[in-house]
Protein backbone atom coordinates (compact mmCIF):
# COMPACT_ATOMS: atom_id res chain seq x y z
CA UNK A 1 0.00 0.00 0.00
CA UNK A 2 1.54 3.20 -1.11
CA UNK A 3 1.49 6.73 1.43
CA UNK A 4 -1.23 8.27 -0.13
CA UNK A 5 -3.48 4.86 -0.58
CA UNK A 6 -2.61 4.47 3.04
CA UNK A 7 -3.90 8.40 4.01
CA UNK A 8 -6.80 7.63 1.88
CA UNK A 9 -7.75 4.12 3.48
CA UNK A 10 -7.55 6.05 7.45
CA UNK A 11 -9.83 8.66 6.09
CA UNK A 12 -12.15 6.13 4.89
CA UNK A 13 -12.13 4.45 8.25
CA UNK A 14 -12.10 7.55 10.26
CA UNK A 15 -15.42 8.75 8.27
CA UNK A 16 -16.84 5.02 8.34
CA UNK A 17 -16.44 5.30 11.99
CA UNK A 18 -18.04 8.14 12.26
CA UNK A 19 -21.26 7.33 10.44
CA UNK A 20 -21.34 3.89 12.96
CA UNK A 21 -20.63 6.37 15.83
CA UNK A 22 -24.11 9.04 14.55
CA UNK A 23 -26.41 5.79 14.18
CA UNK A 24 -25.39 4.96 17.68
CA UNK A 25 -26.66 8.05 18.73
CA UNK A 26 -29.47 8.19 16.83
CA UNK A 27 -30.43 4.68 17.54
CA UNK A 28 -32.94 5.16 20.04
CA UNK A 29 -33.79 8.17 18.86
CA UNK A 30 -37.27 7.21 16.89
CA UNK A 31 -38.97 8.37 19.69
CA UNK A 32 -42.10 6.70 18.16
CA UNK A 33 -40.29 3.27 18.28
CA UNK A 34 -38.02 3.45 21.47
CA UNK A 35 -35.27 1.78 19.72
CA UNK A 36 -33.96 1.07 16.34
CA UNK A 37 -31.11 -1.55 15.01
CA UNK A 38 -27.86 -0.57 15.73
CA UNK A 39 -25.30 0.25 12.61
CA UNK A 40 -25.67 -0.19 9.42
CA UNK A 41 -23.65 -2.48 7.60
CA UNK A 42 -20.95 -0.22 5.90
CA UNK A 43 -22.53 2.62 8.22
CA UNK A 44 -21.20 4.83 5.54
CA UNK A 45 -25.23 6.20 5.54
CA UNK A 46 -25.78 7.03 8.77
CA UNK A 47 -25.94 10.48 8.57
CA UNK A 48 -28.34 10.24 5.91
CA UNK A 49 -30.42 6.81 6.19
CA UNK A 50 -31.47 7.90 9.78
CA UNK A 51 -34.01 4.65 9.94
CA UNK A 52 -33.29 1.23 8.70
CA UNK A 53 -33.51 0.95 4.83
CA UNK A 54 -36.91 0.11 3.22
CA UNK A 55 -37.11 -4.19 3.74
CA UNK A 56 -34.18 -5.05 5.17
CA UNK A 57 -32.46 -3.01 6.94
CA UNK A 58 -28.30 -2.55 6.25
CA UNK A 59 -27.98 -4.34 9.55
CA UNK A 60 -24.58 -5.87 11.50
CA UNK A 61 -25.53 -8.84 13.02
CA UNK A 62 -27.84 -8.85 15.29
CA UNK A 63 -25.64 -10.80 17.82
CA UNK A 64 -23.47 -7.61 17.72
CA UNK A 65 -26.35 -5.30 18.58
CA UNK A 66 -27.48 -4.15 22.48
CA UNK A 67 -30.74 -5.44 23.18
CA UNK A 68 -33.61 -2.69 22.48
CA UNK A 69 -35.64 -1.56 25.05
CA UNK A 70 -38.94 -1.69 23.61
CA UNK A 71 -41.57 0.88 24.37
CA UNK A 72 -44.83 -0.02 25.95
CA UNK A 73 -47.50 0.07 23.57
CA UNK A 74 -49.85 3.28 24.21
CA UNK A 75 -53.59 3.22 24.62
CA UNK A 76 -55.69 3.05 22.84
CA UNK A 77 -57.59 6.83 23.82
CA UNK A 78 -53.42 8.20 22.86
CA UNK A 79 -54.40 11.46 20.70
CA UNK A 80 -51.23 12.98 19.66
CA UNK A 81 -50.87 16.45 18.74
CA UNK A 82 -48.28 19.21 17.27
CA UNK A 83 -47.42 21.80 19.77
CA UNK A 84 -49.19 25.18 19.33
CA UNK A 85 -47.44 27.63 16.99
CA UNK A 86 -46.49 30.79 18.35
CA UNK A 87 -47.13 33.20 15.59
CA UNK A 88 -49.68 35.39 15.47
CA UNK A 89 -51.31 34.16 12.22
CA UNK A 90 -53.60 31.25 11.32
CA UNK A 91 -52.25 29.16 9.08
CA UNK A 92 -54.05 27.40 5.65
CA UNK A 93 -52.53 24.46 4.32
CA UNK A 94 -52.57 22.83 0.53
CA UNK A 95 -51.27 20.16 -1.19
CA UNK A 96 -50.24 19.99 -4.69
CA UNK A 97 -48.90 17.57 -7.19
CA UNK A 98 -45.77 19.19 -9.34
CA UNK A 99 -44.70 17.00 -12.70
CA UNK A 100 -41.63 18.06 -14.07
CA UNK A 101 -41.50 17.29 -17.34
CA UNK A 102 -37.80 18.27 -17.75
CA UNK A 103 -36.24 15.45 -16.06
CA UNK A 104 -36.97 11.71 -15.79
CA UNK A 105 -37.14 10.37 -12.41
CA UNK A 106 -33.32 9.15 -11.33
CA UNK A 107 -34.50 5.88 -9.58
CA UNK A 108 -37.31 4.68 -11.58
CA UNK A 109 -36.55 6.38 -14.78
CA UNK A 110 -39.39 3.79 -16.44
CA UNK A 111 -41.94 5.75 -14.49
CA UNK A 112 -41.44 8.89 -16.75
CA UNK A 113 -40.89 12.82 -15.30
CA UNK A 114 -39.56 13.76 -11.91
CA UNK A 115 -42.47 14.20 -9.23
CA UNK A 116 -43.09 15.93 -5.98
CA UNK A 117 -45.33 16.13 -3.63
CA UNK A 118 -45.69 19.74 -1.48
CA UNK A 119 -48.04 20.95 1.00
CA UNK A 120 -48.46 24.64 0.68
CA UNK A 121 -48.16 26.59 4.41
CA UNK A 122 -49.47 29.81 4.28
CA UNK A 123 -50.97 32.62 6.80
CA UNK A 124 -54.07 32.69 7.03
CA UNK A 125 -57.16 34.71 7.87
CA UNK A 126 -58.59 33.61 11.02
CA UNK A 127 -61.70 32.04 11.15
CA UNK A 128 -61.44 30.31 7.80
CA UNK A 129 -61.09 27.33 6.10
CA UNK A 130 -63.08 23.95 6.93
CA UNK A 131 -61.32 21.21 8.26
CA UNK A 132 -57.97 20.45 10.19
CA UNK A 133 -55.44 19.27 7.81
CA UNK A 134 -53.89 15.49 7.73
CA UNK A 135 -50.72 14.90 9.42
CA UNK A 136 -50.35 11.97 6.67
CA UNK A 137 -52.78 8.83 5.56
CA UNK A 138 -52.58 5.93 7.11
CA UNK A 139 -51.10 3.55 4.30
CA UNK A 140 -48.09 6.44 4.70
CA UNK A 141 -48.01 5.85 8.40
CA UNK A 142 -48.42 2.09 8.30
CA UNK A 143 -44.98 1.99 5.65
CA UNK A 144 -43.28 4.62 8.30
CA UNK A 145 -43.80 2.61 11.02
CA UNK A 146 -42.84 -0.69 8.82
CA UNK A 147 -39.50 1.04 7.89
CA UNK A 148 -38.53 1.28 11.52
CA UNK A 149 -39.72 -1.91 12.78
CA UNK A 150 -42.10 -0.73 15.15
CA UNK A 151 -45.25 -1.39 13.71
CA UNK A 152 -46.53 -3.38 16.23
CA UNK A 153 -45.68 -0.61 19.21
CA UNK A 154 -47.56 2.37 17.56
CA UNK A 155 -50.85 1.73 15.69
CA UNK A 156 -50.83 3.45 11.96
CA UNK A 157 -54.13 5.09 13.04
CA UNK A 158 -52.57 7.06 16.12
CA UNK A 159 -49.84 8.90 13.77
CA UNK A 160 -51.84 9.27 10.88
CA UNK A 161 -54.67 11.37 13.13
CA UNK A 162 -51.88 13.40 14.75
CA UNK A 163 -53.35 16.58 15.35
CA UNK A 164 -52.26 19.72 13.48
CA UNK A 165 -53.27 23.27 13.72
CA UNK A 166 -53.55 24.05 10.16
CA UNK A 167 -56.77 24.80 8.17
CA UNK A 168 -57.72 23.30 4.67
CA UNK A 169 -59.04 25.92 2.01
CA UNK A 170 -58.65 28.88 5.01
CA UNK A 171 -58.42 32.03 2.88
CA UNK A 172 -54.86 33.41 3.01
CA UNK A 173 -53.88 36.50 4.95
CA UNK A 174 -53.30 39.77 2.92
CA UNK A 175 -50.19 41.47 1.52
CA UNK A 176 -47.04 38.98 0.31
CA UNK A 177 -45.03 36.94 2.20
CA UNK A 178 -41.49 34.96 1.98
CA UNK A 179 -41.04 31.67 0.90
CA UNK A 180 -38.95 29.02 2.82
CA UNK A 181 -38.83 25.57 1.11
CA UNK A 182 -38.21 22.59 3.41
CA UNK A 183 -36.85 19.21 2.46
CA UNK A 184 -36.98 16.10 4.77
CA UNK A 185 -34.37 13.50 5.78
CA UNK A 186 -33.54 9.82 3.54
CA UNK A 187 -36.43 7.80 3.75
CA UNK A 188 -38.25 10.47 6.00
CA UNK A 189 -42.22 11.42 4.77
CA UNK A 190 -42.57 15.37 4.62
CA UNK A 191 -44.89 15.18 7.50
CA UNK A 192 -42.49 14.81 9.90
CA UNK A 193 -41.09 18.41 9.10
CA UNK A 194 -44.79 19.58 10.28
CA UNK A 195 -43.94 21.12 13.31
CA UNK A 196 -41.33 23.58 11.61
CA UNK A 197 -43.98 24.35 8.59
CA UNK A 198 -46.44 25.46 11.28
CA UNK A 199 -44.20 27.57 13.28
CA UNK A 200 -42.96 29.32 10.22
CA UNK A 201 -46.92 29.84 8.61
CA UNK A 202 -48.13 31.27 11.76
CA UNK A 203 -44.95 33.81 11.46
CA UNK A 204 -45.49 34.95 8.09
CA UNK A 205 -44.04 32.61 5.87
CA UNK A 206 -45.33 30.74 2.78
CA UNK A 207 -43.81 27.24 3.33
CA UNK A 208 -43.44 24.26 0.61
CA UNK A 209 -42.90 21.29 1.83
CA UNK A 210 -42.06 18.52 -0.29
CA UNK A 211 -41.59 14.64 -0.79
CA UNK A 212 -39.34 13.38 -3.38
CA UNK A 213 -40.32 10.58 -5.19
CA UNK A 214 -39.37 7.11 -4.43
CA UNK A 215 -36.92 8.67 -1.31
CA UNK A 216 -39.32 7.69 1.86
CA UNK A 217 -40.49 4.69 3.31
CA UNK A 218 -43.92 5.92 1.44
CA UNK A 219 -45.58 8.70 0.05
CA UNK A 220 -49.51 8.79 -1.87
CA UNK A 221 -49.27 10.75 -5.19
CA UNK A 222 -52.73 10.79 -7.11
CA UNK A 223 -54.08 8.08 -8.63
CA UNK A 224 -54.23 6.13 -5.60
CA UNK A 225 -50.64 5.67 -5.94
CA UNK A 226 -48.32 5.23 -2.92
CA UNK A 227 -44.43 4.99 -4.06
CA UNK A 228 -41.92 3.71 -1.75
CA UNK A 229 -38.35 4.37 -1.15
CA UNK A 230 -36.59 2.61 -4.43
CA UNK A 231 -33.46 5.33 -3.62
CA UNK A 232 -33.08 3.28 0.25
CA UNK A 233 -33.07 -0.32 -2.23
CA UNK A 234 -30.92 1.27 -4.56
CA UNK A 235 -28.36 2.79 -2.18
CA UNK A 236 -28.43 -0.39 -0.13
CA UNK A 237 -26.91 -2.69 -2.69
CA UNK A 238 -24.50 -0.48 -3.54
CA UNK A 239 -21.03 -1.02 -2.86
CA UNK A 240 -19.65 0.39 0.18
CA UNK A 241 -17.23 3.16 -2.38
CA UNK A 242 -20.32 3.80 -4.06
CA UNK A 243 -22.83 5.01 -1.59
CA UNK A 244 -21.24 8.23 -0.92
CA UNK A 245 -21.21 9.27 -4.51
CA UNK A 246 -24.92 8.31 -4.35
CA UNK A 247 -26.03 10.21 -1.25
CA UNK A 248 -24.26 13.02 -3.56
CA UNK A 249 -26.59 12.42 -6.22
CA UNK A 250 -29.81 12.66 -3.98
CA UNK A 251 -28.89 16.21 -2.92
CA UNK A 252 -27.81 17.22 -5.90
CA UNK A 253 -30.97 15.45 -7.39
CA UNK A 254 -33.23 17.37 -4.63
CA UNK A 255 -31.82 21.02 -5.42
CA UNK A 256 -33.30 20.57 -8.78
CA UNK A 257 -36.21 19.35 -7.46
CA UNK A 258 -36.21 22.94 -5.20
CA UNK A 259 -35.55 24.80 -8.40
CA UNK A 260 -38.07 23.53 -10.22
CA UNK A 261 -40.95 24.27 -7.16
CA UNK A 262 -39.84 27.70 -7.61
CA UNK A 263 -40.18 27.92 -11.29
CA UNK A 264 -43.59 26.43 -10.42
CA UNK A 265 -44.50 28.07 -7.83
CA UNK A 266 -43.22 31.85 -9.22
CA UNK A 267 -42.70 31.20 -12.77
CA UNK A 268 -39.26 32.98 -12.90
CA UNK A 269 -36.55 31.63 -13.65
CA UNK A 270 -33.03 31.49 -11.86
CA UNK A 271 -32.39 35.25 -13.31
CA UNK A 272 -35.54 36.61 -11.51
CA UNK A 273 -37.38 36.66 -15.09
CA UNK A 274 -41.03 36.21 -15.13
CA UNK A 275 -42.85 33.65 -17.51
CA UNK A 276 -41.33 30.22 -17.35
CA UNK A 277 -42.73 27.41 -18.25
CA UNK A 278 -46.51 28.35 -18.82
CA UNK A 279 -48.39 31.91 -17.85
CA UNK A 280 -49.61 30.37 -14.71
CA UNK A 281 -48.15 29.35 -11.22
CA UNK A 282 -49.07 25.99 -10.07
CA UNK A 283 -50.72 27.17 -7.15
CA UNK A 284 -53.89 29.34 -6.72
CA UNK A 285 -52.44 31.72 -3.74
CA UNK A 286 -49.04 32.44 -5.51
CA UNK A 287 -49.73 35.63 -5.51
CA UNK A 288 -48.80 35.63 -1.73
CA UNK A 289 -45.39 35.31 -2.54
CA UNK A 290 -42.43 37.65 -2.33
CA UNK A 291 -40.17 36.56 -5.04
CA UNK A 292 -37.27 38.44 -3.50
CA UNK A 293 -37.40 36.70 -0.10
CA UNK A 294 -36.95 32.78 -0.37
CA UNK A 295 -34.61 31.22 1.78
CA UNK A 296 -34.37 26.82 1.97
CA UNK A 297 -33.84 24.32 4.79
CA UNK A 298 -33.64 20.63 5.42
CA UNK A 299 -32.82 17.97 7.57
CA UNK A 300 -30.38 15.40 6.86
CA UNK A 301 -29.98 15.12 3.33
CA UNK A 302 -32.59 17.71 3.11
CA UNK A 303 -30.10 20.30 4.71
CA UNK A 304 -26.91 19.29 2.08
CA UNK A 305 -29.81 19.73 -0.76
CA UNK A 306 -30.87 23.47 0.88
CA UNK A 307 -26.72 24.20 0.34
CA UNK A 308 -26.80 22.56 -3.03
CA UNK A 309 -30.31 24.90 -4.06
CA UNK A 310 -28.86 27.72 -3.36
CA UNK A 311 -25.18 26.97 -4.64
CA UNK A 312 -27.25 26.41 -8.35
CA UNK A 313 -29.53 29.26 -7.71
CA UNK A 314 -29.06 33.15 -6.46
CA UNK A 315 -33.01 33.60 -6.21
CA UNK A 316 -32.20 31.82 -2.50
CA UNK A 317 -31.20 34.43 -0.10
CA UNK A 318 -30.56 32.21 3.09
CA UNK A 319 -30.41 28.37 4.12
CA UNK A 320 -30.13 25.83 6.83
CA UNK A 321 -28.61 22.80 7.39
CA UNK A 322 -29.99 20.60 10.31
CA UNK A 323 -27.90 17.87 11.30
CA UNK A 324 -26.64 17.10 7.04
CA UNK A 325 -23.71 15.58 6.44
CA UNK A 326 -22.32 17.76 3.09
CA UNK A 327 -21.90 14.85 0.56
CA UNK A 328 -22.63 17.43 -2.00
CA UNK A 329 -20.15 20.11 -1.46
CA UNK A 330 -20.51 23.83 -0.73
CA UNK A 331 -18.58 25.34 -3.52
CA UNK A 332 -14.94 26.03 -3.32
CA UNK A 333 -16.23 29.75 -4.03
CA UNK A 334 -18.94 29.66 -1.12
CA UNK A 335 -22.46 30.87 -1.86
CA UNK A 336 -21.81 34.46 -3.20
CA UNK A 337 -21.85 35.77 0.30
CA UNK A 338 -25.38 34.72 1.49
CA UNK A 339 -26.38 33.49 4.94
CA UNK A 340 -26.78 29.88 6.40
CA UNK A 341 -27.41 28.61 9.26
CA UNK A 342 -25.86 25.20 10.66
CA UNK A 343 -27.77 23.53 13.28
CA UNK A 344 -27.12 20.23 15.27
CA UNK A 345 -26.32 17.60 17.93
CA UNK A 346 -23.44 18.65 19.75
CA UNK A 347 -22.43 14.67 19.84
CA UNK A 348 -21.94 14.57 16.15
CA UNK A 349 -21.43 18.10 14.46
CA UNK A 350 -19.18 19.48 16.60
CA UNK A 351 -15.64 20.75 14.77
CA UNK A 352 -13.44 18.18 15.70
CA UNK A 353 -15.92 15.02 15.21
CA UNK A 354 -15.35 13.10 12.57
CA UNK A 355 -17.84 14.38 9.86
CA UNK A 356 -15.05 16.55 8.58
CA UNK A 357 -17.82 17.74 5.98
CA UNK A 358 -18.74 20.58 8.43
CA UNK A 359 -15.40 22.03 9.30
CA UNK A 360 -14.54 21.91 5.71
CA UNK A 361 -17.38 24.01 4.29
CA UNK A 362 -17.74 26.39 7.45
CA UNK A 363 -14.48 27.43 5.89
CA UNK A 364 -15.85 27.64 2.42
CA UNK A 365 -19.33 29.74 3.73
CA UNK A 366 -18.41 33.15 2.90
CA UNK A 367 -21.58 35.30 4.35
CA UNK A 368 -23.37 35.84 7.49
CA UNK A 369 -22.37 32.31 9.39
CA UNK A 370 -23.90 30.40 12.43
CA UNK A 371 -22.65 27.04 13.40
CA UNK A 372 -24.78 25.76 16.34
CA UNK A 373 -24.49 23.24 18.00
CA UNK A 374 -26.90 21.57 20.92
CA UNK A 375 -26.00 19.70 23.79
CA UNK A 376 -27.96 16.04 24.18
CA UNK A 377 -29.22 16.04 21.11
CA UNK A 378 -29.47 13.38 18.52
CA UNK A 379 -29.93 13.06 14.74
CA UNK A 380 -33.54 13.16 14.96
CA UNK A 381 -34.45 16.55 17.74
CA UNK A 382 -34.68 18.67 15.01
CA UNK A 383 -38.23 16.69 13.46
CA UNK A 384 -41.28 15.82 14.74
CA UNK A 385 -40.75 12.37 15.92
CA UNK A 386 -39.00 13.47 19.40
CA UNK A 387 -42.13 15.68 20.11
CA UNK A 388 -44.60 13.17 19.51
CA UNK A 389 -42.32 10.41 21.34
CA UNK A 390 -42.38 12.26 24.39
CA UNK A 391 -45.96 12.44 24.37
CA UNK A 392 -46.14 8.48 24.67
CA UNK A 393 -43.81 9.00 27.19
CA UNK A 394 -40.53 7.71 25.17
CA UNK A 395 -37.16 9.57 25.17
CA UNK A 396 -33.69 8.16 23.58
CA UNK A 397 -31.19 7.54 26.69
CA UNK A 398 -28.55 8.09 23.60
CA UNK A 399 -30.05 11.76 22.97
CA UNK A 400 -31.90 13.01 26.31
CA UNK A 401 -32.73 16.14 25.11
CA UNK A 402 -36.63 16.13 26.06
CA UNK A 403 -38.78 16.24 23.46
CA UNK A 404 -40.44 19.42 24.00
CA UNK A 405 -37.27 21.45 24.31
CA UNK A 406 -36.45 19.46 20.71
CA UNK A 407 -39.06 21.37 18.94
CA UNK A 408 -38.60 24.58 20.88
CA UNK A 409 -34.63 24.89 19.72
CA UNK A 410 -35.42 23.87 16.23
CA UNK A 411 -38.62 26.25 15.87
CA UNK A 412 -36.87 29.27 17.64
CA UNK A 413 -33.65 29.31 16.12
CA UNK A 414 -34.44 28.47 12.57
CA UNK A 415 -37.52 31.29 12.40
CA UNK A 416 -34.96 33.69 14.38
CA UNK A 417 -32.53 32.91 11.07
CA UNK A 418 -35.07 33.23 9.09
CA UNK A 419 -36.74 36.40 10.42
CA UNK A 420 -32.98 37.76 10.32
CA UNK A 421 -32.15 37.27 6.70
CA UNK A 422 -35.84 37.19 4.80
CA UNK A 423 -37.81 39.96 6.81
CA UNK A 424 -34.79 42.43 8.11
CA UNK A 425 -36.03 42.00 11.68
CA UNK A 426 -33.40 41.91 14.58
CA UNK A 427 -32.65 38.49 16.09
CA UNK A 428 -30.62 38.93 19.34
CA UNK A 429 -31.24 35.26 19.69
CA UNK A 430 -28.69 34.70 16.86
CA UNK A 431 -25.77 36.60 18.14
CA UNK A 432 -24.30 34.08 20.80
CA UNK A 433 -25.25 31.84 24.09
CA UNK A 434 -28.20 33.25 25.96
CA UNK A 435 -29.24 31.86 29.63
CA UNK A 436 -32.84 30.86 27.86
CA UNK A 437 -31.32 27.96 25.79
CA UNK A 438 -28.59 26.89 27.81
CA UNK A 439 -27.98 23.76 25.35
CA UNK A 440 -27.67 25.51 22.13
CA UNK A 441 -23.39 26.28 21.59
CA UNK A 442 -22.13 28.70 19.12
CA UNK A 443 -19.05 27.30 17.29
CA UNK A 444 -16.56 29.34 15.87
CA UNK A 445 -13.20 27.19 14.81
Amino acid sequence: MTPMTQVKHVKHVKHVNHFRHQLRRGAVALALAATLPLPLAGAALAATLPLPLAGAALAAPHAAQAAPAVAPAPPAATTLHLPRPTGPYAIGRDTLHLTDPQRRDPWVPSAGARELMASLYYPARPGTGHHRAPYMNTEEAQLFLRGIHRADVLPAETLAATRTHARTDARPAPGRHPLVVLSPGFSLNRATLSLLSEELASHGYVVALLDHAYESFGTAFPGGRTLTCVACDTVEKAPKDVRKRLMAKVATGRAADIRFVLDALTRTDRHGKHGLRGTHPAWRHSAMIDTRRIGVAGHSIGGNSAAAAMAADPRIRAGVNMDGTFFAPVPHGGLDGRPFLMLGALNGHSPHDEDTSWLRDWRRLDGWKRWLTVRDAGHFSFIDIPVLGAQLGVTDPTAPLPGKRSGEITRDYVTAFFDRHLRGLPRPLLDGPSAANPEVLFQNP
